[in-house]
């Protein structure tokens, strides 16, 4: 049996991915148990290509065995899943609109000013 297997949840993430980061926080805003499995962002291996192979980019979350892909989609379902404690999201539609609204700027203004370093 493999390791994602075992664990009911699944980390694939990079350390200094500030997504990876993102999910980190809302797993542990939420007090839930998973196994981390750092990934080399470089030379990708068969555990991430397995489980994203589209992007082939961090963060994964594997819960159940199944592949949940980009930290905001990953928090949402976290937020949904997980409901014990206080929600990660607002419950109003206009509220969370706003909030996914700057979490995209955010990663949109962070991917623009590594192109221009780059």
């Amino acid at each position: 049996m493999s390791s994602t297997e075992e664990s009911e949840v699944v980390l694939l993430g990079w350390w200094a991915s500030m997504y990876t980061s993102r999910v980190r926080i809302a797993l542990s805003e939420k007090r839930i148990n998973y196994e981390n499995i750092e990934q080399d962002i470089v030379n990708k291996g068969p555990l991430l290509l397995k489980h994203n192979p589209i992007y082939k980019k961090v963060p994964v979350l594997i819960h159940k065995g199944k592949s949940i892909c980009d930290s905001k989609i990953i928090v949402q379902y976290i937020d949904e899943t997980w409901k014990e404690g206080y929600s990660l999201l607002p419950s109003d539609p206009y509220q969370k609109s706003q909030a996914t609204f700057w979490a995209d700027y955010i990663h949109y203004k962070k991917n623009d000013q590594q192109r221009r370093h780059y």
